[in-house]
């Protein structure tokens, strides 16, 4: 058998392993800027309190350091399904909430379909061209409400894959009618579709979709240790969801992923809820406290949240933008995206950056 030499020289093809879906998306949009007040990642802003700490670091002194971690951090899981009230063979945890998403991808849609709202959070749209799956997006309304129509005749039209709802929904902050994610949740779940509910701000808004999620069979709760626990940077997400379908989505999960540093810090912080409760609590007041600061204000416009961020609508997104960093302030423009114009992402911070940042809205013109 022979073999055609391949072309080589200047007109030769260019040839790459790479999938070209991955070639074509862009990099995760986001660059670090050293500001006093952080405000642009939607983080708490307060570290994990002292005492707890130490704790923690009891613990993690007390593993043996040349041992592998549980295969699939049962001892965590189950530390998850206490707290959550859950059966732990329905916990699947990962090193953060993107990473369960890139293996729900995986899991419903590659092949498939990917449909949520637009906007929505970028990592579904990322995931799901990266890894080949039709992306179906369903516009939100202009009030920001979830468009109930338009999703389920998209439900209705495109084959099963993977349905995300989000609720508190980012980037715009804004929750829906109880009895609208319930139409739609139910509805996709009756056609198949692998439903996310995520709920990554529920503590601040005060929902709580765990029951639609145990009456649905392909229904699961996304949730993370980043937002209320204050807890970012040691990276963990997990969700809820029946036995049968964590099972699947546990085969895509790499083993050891979940180390004892992670392990330990999570444990402690369950055992000790209450200053994620005080946490949340002081956001909540925070979060009212700046809007009835700016809501007048002449050029504008605040928009009501139920997370612990808000979209602050310019005439300028730009020269926003860099009024607020000639004040310290870092924040995230949200302007390109669909019925965002001009409107930047804010988070709320401390009471003392809360107090910079409205000095600096109210001076904005």
């Amino acid at each position: 058998m022979t073999q055609t030499p391949p072309v080589s020289g200047p007109d030769a093809p260019v040839r790459s392993g790479v999938r070209q879906a991955v070639r074509d998306i862009p990099a995760y949009p986001f660059t670090p800027i050293d500001v006093p007040y952080k405000l642009d990642q939607n983080e708490s802003p307060y570290d994990f309190p002292p005492e707890l700490k130490r704790r923690a670091a009891e613990r993690l002194l007390a593993h043996p350091w040349n041992r592998y971690p549980d295969l699939h951090a049962d001892t965590l899981r189950a530390a998850i399904a206490r707290y959550e009230d859950w059966d732990a063979a329905g916990v699947v945890i990962t090193p953060g909430s993107n990473v369960l998403i890139k293996i729900l991808t995986e899991l419903g849609g590659i092949g498939q379909t990917v449909l949520t709202t637009d906007p929505t959070f970028s990592v579904y749209t990322l995931e799901a061209q990266m890894l080949g799956a039709e992306l179906v997006l369903t516009p939100l309304n202009p009030d920001f409400s979830l468009p109930v129509e338009a999703t389920l005749q998209a439900l209705a039209a495109h084959a099963p894959g993977v349905f995300y709802v989000t609720q508190p929904h980012a980037p715009t902050g804004h929750s829906d009618r109880p009895e609208d994610v319930r139409r739609v949740v139910e509805e996709a779940d009756r056609l198949g579709w692998v439903t996310v509910v995520d709920e990554a701000y529920y503590q601040y808004a005060g929902t709580d979709y765990r029951e639609l999620v145990r009456a649905g069979k392909h229904v699961l709760s996304l949730r993370t240790f980043s937002k209320g626990w204050g807890l970012a940077g040691v990276r963990a997400g997990y969700l809820l969801t029946n036995p049968e379908l964590a099972g699947q989505l546990q085969k895509l999960v790499s083993a050891f992923t979940i180390n004892f540093l992670t392990q330990a810090v999570i444990e402690t912080a369950l055992e000790h809820p209450e200053y994620m409760r005080e946490r949340v609590a002081e956001a909540i007041a925070e979060r009212g406290r700046i809007y009835e600061a700016v809501r007048e204000h002449p050029t504008c416009t605040v928009f009501p949240s139920t997370t612990n961020f808000f979209l602050l609508k310019t005439p300028d997104a730009d020269a926003a933008y860099r009024h607020l960093l000639e004040h310290g302030i870092v924040c995230r423009r949200q302007d390109k995206l669909r019925g965002l114009e001009g409107c930047l992402r804010i988070a709320v911070g401390t009471p003392q950056e809360n107090d910079a940042l409205i000095a600096a809205i109210l001076a904005l013109r």
